[in-house]
């Protein structure tokens, strides 16, 4: 019996601790968020800011589940060409090539042209056949023979046409390709789509998916998240490093930094065997912190009241 066919309590307890053992703290609302994706066969949308473990939640799917991933990255101009199918257009001259030299030889017992086009029409049209279609990441998903995790990674960065491509599929998990027809899929793939919130999604996507949003984790969790990713820390500098990070939130920054900064910081300290958080170590290591010049010159007069509160909270 798989773990979602179990009784929902257990099964939600199950998936949140399969999560932790590859790596991934998560709470009860995103592991309740994926079984009624599994149990309802819907997509779900992940939203949130950058670096709070979106993608990492598709990677931890795929290993809990023991699925392989096919990942989308989407970008502004992505089209049904690098994301569904394309032809093999190549293959597809040499074909009419072969076709017009073993003309001849299909026609040579025919009589008339009404005979001709007979004999023509009893041999299947490959030219637009499968045989023709490279498949991009989208119809790999669906044409897979095994249950698979499809990651459609940053969906906010594409334009708002290229949803309309991806409709069909997440209602469905179906394309069409106008010369074949329908390809549905062989094994429903779990879907997630995320987005860091630089555009609204259409109402037509949102209707297709399950929601769910990923905030920044509070201190009790950030501490278990690091505790995970970088066991060898120590515990009062690793809650010293959270109460920093957790401070720097509060602030009117162009960008906050995320777990994912967290844990490259958390990373960095242990290289240079830290011991405790000091002022001078958080100033020159504040760039694995903070992305914009701007904020770590606006950051850097607060410093040691940060360091300051972060001792007297981990005492």
């Amino acid at each position: 019996m798989s773990i979602i066919d179990k009784d929902p309590a257990e099964a939600i307890d199950l998936i949140k601790a399969g999560f932790e053992s590859a790596g991934y703290i998560c709470d009860r609302h995103i592991a309740t968020s994926i079984y009624l994706s599994q149990k309802l066969d819907k997509p779900i949308l992940v939203e949130g800011p950058p670096g709070v473990g979106k993608t990492e939640l598709a990677k931890a799917a795929s290993e809990l589940l023991g699925a392989p991933m096919i990942r989308l990255q989407c970008y502004e101009g992505l089209d049904e060409s690098k994301a569904l199918y394309e032809w093999k257009y190549g293959k597809q001259l040499l074909y009419t090539q072969i076709l017009k030299e073993k003309l001849g030889d299909l026609l040579e017992d025919a009589v008339g042209l009404d005979e001709s086009m007979d004999k023509l029409h009893q041999f299947g049209d490959s030219f637009y056949s499968e045989k023709f279609l490279e498949a991009r990441p989208l119809l790999q998903a669906l044409k897979s023979d095994v249950k698979t995790v499809l990651l459609i990674d940053e969906i906010d960065k594409s334009d708002h046409e290229f949803e309309a491509y991806l409709l069909e599929i997440l209602s469905d998990y179906q394309i069409s390709v106008p010369e074949i027809g329908t390809i549905k899929a062989k094994t429903k793939p779990l879907v997630f789509l995320t987005s860091n919130n630089t555009r609204e999604m259409s109402d037509a996507l949102k209707r297709r998916c399950l929601h769910l949003y990923i905030p920044f984790p509070d201190t009790e969790l950030e501490r278990r998240i690091i505790k995970t990713r970088v066991p060898e820390l120590d515990e009062n500098l690793r809650n010293q490093i959270v109460s920093f990070v957790q401070q720097l939130r509060t602030q009117d920054l162009k960008k906050l930094p995320a777990v994912s900064e967290t844990i490259d910081w958390a990373r960095t300290l242990l290289l240079l065997h830290a011991e405790q958080l000091d002022a001078d170590m958080v100033r020159n290591t504040l760039n694995m912190l903070l992305k914009f010049e701007e904020d770590i010159e606006n950051t850097n007069s607060d410093v040691p009241k940060f360091v300051a509160i972060a001792h007297k909270e981990t005492r």
